[in-house]
């Protein structure tokens, strides 16, 4: 196989639009599955008896996809190379009894996911997307994708201490969107609308799974548009570029067999059967070993060569509160992938982890940059420490430099994403 093209700003083109098209966990990993089956792999169910034929695979739980390359010659006890990712991104979750309101609106009744800047919810054009469960069992994918909700602020003539004293958000009061007006709220008007909208037939959708999402699309920005501004960058971008990386390197003679992990449920925890905290990639990589005639000698042999790269996104310099940075790092937008540090494991990196990463960046001519938290601020963490004690494989955490993160539009530089998925490829590769 010929080294694969290197990417370059098309890359982050081709972002823009995978952001757009996935405005939830399901909708992302169908777009990433597309894009896998466009590179010649295909879907096993799990409930389906595995080959150990070579070829790229892939497997689907709810918004969690695993997709892996087993390339000519793969022993049983061959490493894999993983990247690590998530499908979910903080938002605004619609309740189990929706249909609310109150003084002449209706209203959506929603629930907090994850940890968002609240504020930047408010007074922004909404669309609803999700997973709506039918009465047979199976799921369709919906997308309402215009301006169908808003939660509106409240006027400053009615608030005149916002602007000294902050903005006070109350979680349960404050944040149910507005949809339209009326004084006869109906159970069951939302689900009615959106088997409308979705050409189900009346009374069929007995579950859901719905969330909130902004409308205005991804755009650059700046002076000289080296900014790029959209949704769910945390944690889209990586998913978008692992997709990317794994899918340059089908059909390559390679040492290892590369994979890769998008989770669902980072933002609450990981602990979900779709979680990183969860047994689904466990569960795939020991049926591959198994599948191609290996014991659990030879799964040990594999999992003590594996290593992963937990890629997600991580805090740029922010100009404005430079002070909250550690005075020592301040990673910069469009200066490459940053490796994440915490002595304390909030991070999975150690020294030997930090060596692989930067063998991978060198073999890409990829710049990289570090990151490590101020020592008075409290470190976020990932799936990277989950990944590494539950399946005992080293890990290595990194990503992308943005600002406004968990902000319902997070911003990061227009090369940023290409590097790290050139990072990626040479990884993935050996």
């Amino acid at each position: 196989m010929s080294a694969p093209s290197r990417f370059d700003r098309g890359h982050t083109d081709d972002l823009m639009s995978f952001l757009a098209a996935s405005p939830s966990p399901y909708h992302a990993v169908a777009n990433a599955a597309e894009r896998l089956e466009k590179a010649g792999f295909r879907q096993v169910a799990e409930t389906d008896a595995w080959d150990g034929t070579t070829g790229g695979r892939y497997v689907l739980r709810g918004g969690a996809i695993v997709a892996w390359y087993v390339p000519e010659g793969a022993e049983p006890h061959t490493p894999f190379r993983i990247i690590g990712a998530h499908t979910d991104s903080p938002n605004l979750r619609v309740k189990p009894r929706p249909d609310t309101g109150a003084h002449g609106w209706r209203q959506v009744a929603v629930e907090i996911y994850g940890g968002p800047l609240l504020n930047s919810w408010l007074d922004r054009d909404l669309g609803l997307a999700g997973r709506l469960t039918l009465r047979d069992g199976s799921t369709r994918l919906v997308n309402i994708d215009r301006p169908l909700l808003r939660v509106p602020q409240l006027a400053i003539h009615l608030d005149r201490s916002v602007s000294s004293e902050g903005l006070k958000l109350d979680k349960q009061r404050h944040l149910q969107p507005i949809w339209g007006l009326g004084n006869d709220v109906r159970d069951g008007d939302l689900i009615a609308f959106l088997e409308e909208e979705t050409g189900i037939g009346a009374g069929e959708v007995t579950g859901w799974d719905l969330m909130t999402h902004s409308v205005e699309a991804p755009a650059y920005l700046g002076r000289d548009g080296e900014l790029l501004a959209g949704p769910r960058m945390d944690n889209l971008l990586s998913v978008h570029s692992g997709v990317a990386a794994l899918a340059a390197l089908a059909g390559g003679d390679l040492p290892c067999i590369p994979v890769l992990a998008a989770f669902d449920h980072e933002e609450n925890g990981s602990q979900s059967d779709t979680g990183a905290d969860g047994p689904l990639l466990g569960s795939v990589l020991e049926r591959s070993v198994f599948a191609r005639g290996g014991s659990y000698e030879d799964r040990a042999r594999a999992f003590a060569g594996t290593v992963c790269l937990s890629s997600d996104t991580g805090h740029a310099v922010h100009p404005n509160y430079a002070e909250r940075h550690d005075p020592t790092h301040h990673p910069r937008v469009n200066g490459g992938p940053i490796l994440k540090v915490n002595v304390n494991n909030r991070y999975a990196t150690d020294g030997s982890g930090r060596s692989v990463f930067a063998a991978a960046c060198e073999k890409a001519d990829v710049p990289f940059q570090t990151f490590v938290s101020n020592n008075s601020m409290p470190c976020g963490t990932t799936i990277g420490p989950i990944t590494a004690a539950r399946h005992g494989i080293m890990t290595v955490d990194i990503g992308v430099a943005i600002l406004s993160m968990h902000s319902a539009r997070e911003l990061c530089g227009v090369d940023d994403p290409h590097l790290l998925a050139n990072s990626l490829v040479a990884f993935l590769a050996g």
